[in-house]
């Protein structure tokens, strides 16, 4: 966890494969605003102690952990600002805390209310076994992604970001015959947001924790459901806000989600879409994210 700063909270919630460095560029300019700002390492991630169980990655634990850093700071609400897996953790604990939460930010995936059917049971359904969702509950996952580090979050930085030409975006589907890794493109040099620096670091906190605990989390998803009943197709009341890139695969097919915000979220404040950026939005577009981000937060003084 990083923390910085001085006045309201801001609590920042990173996503798969990241850690709390993800928001490397948004602490500063937040800081510099006059908010105090808590980057989590989330549960399974960086310097957490990653609990074996699979059934401790629930829903209900990642909004636990962040009311647990309110409750341990002893912060009585935040702003509550998610990206990637983090999004969802974001939006439920605005949904099932709004006393804790004086605003909720969604980066690159969108609020979706609870249904009675869940995305890995859509897609079985569909006969899409190769999604990778389905794919990540394979027991050997966590040693493919592990057995070369570097390669893998290269990998994935670039084939999910908006720099990669047509041919060598990603496609949610793992071939058949091919790991998941070999899905991915090979960049011929990193994207200009990420230095070799950047990716040691994310790299070395990888060999450390390893991808078992952040792979658990999709493993929770058809448990979620159940777990989130009492909450079937509930609004979010506190003030929203989206932002996503519009080469961003998971923002394209999320699309739905997204034109549905105004309705699913009662004090909605609007959807920021990035023109170059893909899924890695606030690495990507740090000036455009940090903008939407601060006129939202100042918008809740």
């Amino acid at each position: 966890m990083a923390e910085a700063g001085r006045g309201p909270a801001v609590i920042l919630c990173h996503g798969f494969p990241e850690t709390w460095y993800s928001w490397r560029h948004q602490i500063p300019a937040l800081v510099e605003a006059g908010y105090r700002v808590i980057a989590m390492d989330m549960r399974g991630f960086g310097e957490t102690s990653a609990p074996e169980r699979i059934d401790d990655y629930t829903m209900l634990h990642l909004v636990g952990d962040v009311v647990g850093v309110l409750d341990g700071l002893e912060l009585p609400n935040a702003v509550v600002i998610g990206h990637d897996w983090g999004a969802p953790v974001a939006w439920n604990t605005a949904l099932m805390r709004p006393d804790r939460v004086r605003g909720v930010a969604g980066l690159s995936v969108p609020y979706t209310p609870r249904s009675s059917t869940s995305l890995l049971q859509v897609m079985r359904a569909r006969g899409n076994d190769g999604f990778y969702m389905l794919y990540f509950q394979q027991p050997d996952v966590p040693a493919e992604l592990a057995k070369d580090t570097k390669l893998t979050l290269r990998r994935m930085f670039y084939t999910l970001s908006g720099d990669p030409p047509e041919p060598e975006r990603w496609n949610t589907l793992v071939p058949q015959g091919c790991t998941f890794v070999e899905s991915l493109a090979e960049p011929h040099e990193l994207p200009a947001w990420l230095s070799e620096e950047d990716l040691e670091i994310y790299s070395k906190s990888y060999r450390r924790s390893g991808f078992r605990g952040g792979l658990s989390w999709y493993r929770n998803v058809d448990r979620n459901v159940e777990l989130l009943a009492p909450f079937d197709a509930a609004k979010i009341s506190v003030p929203a806000l989206f932002i996503g890139g519009k080469r961003d695969a998971v923002v394209q097919w999320s699309d739905q989600s997204t034109q549905r915000l105004p309705s699913n979220l009662i004090d909605w404040r609007g959807t920021v879409l990035i023109e170059s950026a893909g899924h890695w939005v606030q690495q990507e577009a740090p000036v455009e994210v940090n903008e939407a981000l601060l006129r939202f937060l100042d918008s809740l003084s």
